[in-house]
């Protein structure tokens, strides 16, 4: 990528990084409950064991997918599938809490496997497969080799984005397609990281455009979002708005509920925007307060699932919202603040009862139980997903710390 921006634009994207920086390190003081903390250092160690039980079983160089508690078969994939990075970035997470190097070092190994996605221009989810894993590498012991691994990513990322449609494409499809997803609003991290490291500002407009274009044509009137919307790739004009893992058109997928949750507090923490905050705003009430929202507020799998009660929860949804609620909580007002903290409490406290938290030896090694891939194809149904676990570890490590962001 060329730098040819001007002067005008380098002083107003540092003076805006400067602003972002300060802004998250002067979050409110999130007053954590000392039993909650204590449960917490409980899963963090109960979470290692899992995961030195997991490395025993991985084959060299596949990355962990899923465990079949039915038919006790461990599920692996290869680092060019979406979740590579999560199983590096869970291990780098719980290395921060138990300075457990046998951790560390088993995310350096998985790390060597994944780096040569850094030039994948097939997939979407680069900011999933590399920022969770070298961006939290590069934040912990910050090397050159990351620094190039992350713009490498970014630059990759960044093929895929097309400004007639005001989108970076998420699944290729027919000529005149061009799918995007919301879960797309994930990888826009990497992209603002691109831009603070290198000073390039293409790879910030591309994800300030990506989010609004999204904002515009993925949400509802209730703040419900869409899964899939179909642009017209001549035009950039919406063709079909619909889903793919939600139970219908219509509905609201939990997890891609989370996914925009979680985006979009993202957007304001790196752009102080706020529209942006506005915006999770509103998903976070459309969550908070929706009617099919159990007690413990495990989410079921769609919101609008026809058999709730008796339907499938998704723990990994769960997972999303609580990390992301703590963060948003840091930049509301105290009564909105202590609301979603609250939900976030909850949440945390439902994941590490023994109804979603695996027993230490079972599990395949997994943390969370009962997460829900991708049900209309009867895919990772009612298993452990390496995301679940991911966001579940980041969430209650916010939560102890006051803050990863």
């Amino acid at each position: 990528m060329k730098l040819n921006f001007n002067l005008s634009i380098t002083l107003t994207l540092c003076t805006l990084i400067f602003i972002t920086s300060c802004a998250v390190k002067k979050g409110k003081k999130l007053s954590a409950k000392p039993a909650l903390v204590q449960t917490f250092e409980k899963n963090f160690q109960d979470a290692a064991l899992q995961y030195k039980l997991m490395m025993k079983n991985l084959p060299p160089e596949r990355f962990p997918k899923t465990y079949h508690p039915t038919t006790d078969k461990f599920e692996t994939s290869s680092s060019s599938w979406w979740c590579s990075g999560f199983y590096p970035g869970t291990l780098l997470y719980l290395y921060e809490q138990t300075k457990d190097q046998t951790l560390y070092d088993e995310a350096l190994r998985m790390m060597k496997v994944l780096e040569k996605e850094k030039n994948n221009k097939g997939t979407h989810d680069l900011g999933f497969m590399m920022f969770c894993s070298f961006g939290n590498a590069n934040r912990i012991e910050p090397k050159p080799e990351y620094k190039e691994i992350l713009i490498t990513s970014a630059k990759s990322l960044s093929t895929r984005f097309d400004p007639k449609v005001g989108c970076i494409k998420s699944w290729d499809a027919k000529e005149n397609e061009y799918l995007v997803i919301i879960d797309n609003m994930m990888n826009l991290e990497l992209l603002f990281w691109a831009t603070r490291i290198t000073g390039d500002s293409s790879y910030y407009k591309i994800a300030v455009t990506h989010a609004n274009t999204t904002m515009k044509n993925h949400f509802r009137r209730d703040y419900s979002s869409y899964h899939v919307i179909n642009y017209n790739s001549k035009t950039g004009a919406v063709q079909q708005r619909r889903t793919a893992q939600g139970y219908s058109d219509e509905s609201a997928w939990a997890r891609g509920q989370a996914w925009g949750l979680y985006g979009y507090t993202v957007m304001y923490r790196d752009t102080k925007d706020r529209k942006y905050l506005d915006q999770a705003n509103h998903i976070a009430q459309f969550l908070l307060n929706h009617p099919n929202l159990p007690a413990d507020k495990i989410p079921y799998w769609d919101f609008n699932a026809p058999n709730i009660p008796n339907a499938l929860r998704d723990a990994s949804a769960a997972s999303i919202m609580a990390s992301a609620l703590l963060e948003l909580s840091q930049y509301v007002d105290d009564a909105l603040s202590k609301n979603y903290v609250h939900v976030a409490e909850t949440m945390l406290q439902s994941l590490s009862s023994g109804r979603y938290k695996a027993a230490p030896g079972t599990n395949g090694g997994f943390i969370i139980k009962h997460g829900v891939g991708h049900l209309p194809q009867k895919s990772e149904v009612d298993v452990p997903l390496t995301y679940g676990d991911y966001y579940f570890i980041e969430a209650m490590a916010r939560y102890k710390n006051k803050g990863i962001f």
